[in-house]
């Protein structure tokens, strides 16, 4: 008799323990798929605490920066900013952005604008490290910044102040993968 029990006791506590793993196995499969469709992809998603910050992260980290980072984001082109480089970005504070006339930055964040959004943004960054010693060695040649575009910008100095189609560079970041000029304003198609 004790066997009996002792069998159907077994028998009870298996079953449920059947039941209880079938469930665990879907909130697992739906939280794996949930984090799937919530993880950046490609390079943009590596995230590495002791190396020193790439462009983007520096970008992201930024609070003057948060309409630029809106704008990479809105024109899918985090991966152009995380790439191993060198890279040299011209990093328009938001009030750069907010010399625009009104409504501009609202409607190039729209999708349908999202391949004019990338070529304004596309404008700001220079194969290359340029800091702003070598922007003004590039000056004094009389010589053109080369953009991803493949257009070419005017590099001024005036004293200490270097100007890139006439943007003031107001501070310079390394990153791991190139340097932000920051300047004052947007540099747009002519």
């Amino acid at each position: 008799m004790r066997i009996k029990i002792l069998l159907f006791l077994l028998s009870c506590g298996l079953f449920f323990v059947a039941c209880n793993s079938g469930s665990q196995e879907n909130n697992a499969a739906d939280s794996s798929a949930n984090y799937e469709a919530n993880t950046p992809k490609g390079q943009a998603s590596v995230q590495d605490d002791v190396s020193a910050k790439n462009i983007l992260q520096v970008a992201v980290g930024s609070a003057d920066h948060s309409t630029l980072v809106a704008a990479v984001q809105a024109a899918e082109i985090e991966h152009v900013l995380v790439n191993a480089g060198p890279l040299t970005v011209f990093a328009p504070v938001n009030a750069a952005f907010d010399k625009l006339p009104e409504g501009t930055v609202e409607d190039l964040l729209k999708p349908e604008n999202k391949a004019t959004l990338a070529n304004i943004l596309t404008r700001h960054a220079a194969p290359g490290s340029y800091t702003p010693e070598a922007l003004k060695k590039e000056a004094a040649k009389g010589r053109k910044l080369y953009m991803a575009t493949g257009d070419y910008l005017e590099v001024t100095a005036e004293g200490d102040d270097v100007f890139v189609d006439g943007k003031k560079v107001l501070g310079t970041i390394q990153t791991s993968n190139g340097i932000i000029n920051v300047i004052d304003e947007v540099i747009l198609p002519k």
